[in-house]
C-alpha cells in the first residue's frame, strides 16, 4: 500500500519545468522555466550563504531553479551579489516569487490583480 500512495504522490508533483512570465519594471517581460518545489530544494536553499534570510533564501532558489527552455540554468552562485546590487528589487522580487509560487497561484494573483 506505500508504494502505491508514495507513486500516487509522485505521480501528482509533476516536477517537469513550467514556464514562468514576470513583467519587469520596465514593462518587458522575462521567460524563464522552473520546477515545483520539492522538501529537499527547500533545505538545501536554506543551508546556502544567506538562507537563514526568507530574500536570501528565495534568491538561492531563483539562482538555483531558473532555467532556460533548453534547461540550462539562467545564474550561477557568484551571480547573486550582482542580481542584489544590479537588478531592481521589484523585478528580483517577482522573479524570487514565482519561483516560490505554483503556476496556479500566480495565475489567480495576475488575475485579483487585474480587475
Amino acid at each position: 500500500m506505500a508504494s502505491s500512495a508514495l507513486a500516487r504522490l509522485k505521480k501528482a508533483a509533476n516536477l517537469q519545468p513550467i514556464k514562468r512570465v514576470v513583467t519587469l519594471t520596465d514593462g518587458s517581460t522575462f521567460e524563464f522555466y522552473a520546477t515545483a518545489l520539492t522538501m529537499a530544494e527547500r533545505e538545501r536553499a536554506q543551508k546556502m550563504p544567506g538562507g537563514d534570510d526568507a530574500n536570501g533564501f528565495a534568491l538561492n532558489l531563483l539562482v538555483t531553479k531558473a532555467v532556460d527552455e533548453a534547461g540550462q540554468r539562467l545564474f550561477q552562485a557568484g551571480e547573486i551579489a550582482e542580481l542584489k546590487n544590479e537588478v531592481a528589487d521589484a523585478d528580483l522580487q517577482a522573479m524570487m516569487l514565482a519561483v516560490i509560487q505554483n503556476p496556479e497561484e500566480q495565475e489567480a494573483d495576475m488575475k485579483s490583480t487585474e480587475g
